[in-house]
């Protein structure tokens, strides 16, 4: 039987209206504040190639049919990332994209299928200044929401405090009392021993079959993200290589990546890179990534060759990606994701309804 989505029942609509009126506000705010820095604003096509090759990504698949019948699988994107660098390739210096993506697999309070990401980028920038956009961007939400506390499960984030920068190393020794570089190698090899034997002392469950990235993932989840941005803001930066797919080395620590996630209330809302730009690492990490997902997934998605191409174009340059819905809901006090969509997506029916 298939699931209600009573969304558009006048009694319901109507307590739903006011934060789907503050969505509005935020997302005019959000393009005042591009235009006046010379951003200019694209569209990229959902319709791609490929949707992304991160190992845990699950995309919806379509068919294109050919005026001569010719069929072939394409893919909603999960990110406007390869189309949005390809434009920098062509030229394009600073753009950004309030663009509609779709991810499998994913439903929840903070997750939906279909949901919508602000992606910004930055030639010839410093992956540092992003994280003072990220800041404004969480100041401009509050303002246009008419709120001085962001708040989520308890836990409240001033968005007109400065961030605090701290490192996925630090992160790890002051709330899991790991040491994570000690598990991390030249050149970005990772001893899974060393950090299993660190998790489990921490009272983090390591299964027999647990990769050092499954592990590390865990410890994130359970240790350290529910502590972030209370109070004020956290930007979490220099991700080990291995946990960053798209990011070029920190320069003089090649174990770590420039690569950064924003988060509030225990909630992450972007992550930013310093873009990779090498096609030979890019390839070796696209396809060490599908060879992850057709082993535990049993599928892989293609590599989107012409976005290989055109970084050898691309100028140096950094990115980010802020999930809109996750910011709109901590400005407007809303409990789940669903609350700032205009239109939900029903649900599936729960097995044996």
């Amino acid at each position: 039987m298939q699931s209600l989505s009573p969304w558009w029942r006048p009694d319901i609509h109507e307590d739903r209206r006011p934060r789907l009126i503050a969505r509005g506000r935020i997302v005019t705010a959000l393009r005042a504040w591009f235009a006046e820095r010379d951003f200019v604003e694209v569209e990229t096509a959902a319709l791609q190639v490929s949707p992304g090759n991160e190992t845990h990504l699950h995309a919806f698949a379509a068919e294109l049919v050919g005026p001569d019948g010719t069929r072939e699988t394409r893919y909603l994107r999960t990110s406007p990332e390869f189309a949005a660098k390809k434009l920098l390739a062509a030229g394009e210096r600073r753009i950004f994209e309030l663009a509609r993506v779709w991810r499998n697999r994913e439903r929840g309070a903070l997750h939906h299928p279909e949901f919508t990401m602000l992606e910004w980028y930055r030639a010839d920038a410093p992956y540092e200044t992003l994280m003072d956009d990220c800041a404004a961007f969480v100041r401009l939400a509050a303002e246009a929401a008419g709120t001085a506390s962001f708040s989520f499960r308890g836990h409240a984030c001033d968005p007109f405090a400065a961030p605090e920068r701290v490192t996925l190393a630090e992160a790890f020794y002051r709330f899991a009392g790991i040491e994570l570089m000690r598990s991390i190698a030249s050149g970005g090899r990772t001893d899974r021993r060393e950090l299993a034997a660190r998790a489990a002392a921490a009272g983090v469950r390591v299964a027999a079959d647990d990769t050092w990235s499954d592990i590390f993932s865990r410890v994130l989840v359970e240790k350290i993200e529910p502590r972030l941005g209370v109070g004020r803001p956290t930007i979490l930066c220099e991700y080990p290589i291995g946990e960053a797919a798209l990011a070029r080395p920190k320069p003089g620590e090649p174990r770590l990546a420039e690569r950064f996630e924003l988060y509030c209330c225990g909630v992450e809302l972007a992550n930013c890179f310093g873009e990779l730009t090498d096609p030979a690492e890019q390839r070796r990490r696209f396809e060490a990534d599908m060879a992850e997902k057709a082993r535990r997934y049993g599928e892989r998605y293609p590599i989107d060759e012409d976005f290989l191409a055109a970084l050898v174009s691309m100028p140096p340059t950094s990115g980010g990606a802020l999930g809109l819905d996750r910011l709109v809901m901590l400005a407007t006090g809303a409990a789940k994701i669903d609350d700032v969509l205009w239109t939900p997506v029903a649900p599936l029916p729960e097995a044996g309804a």
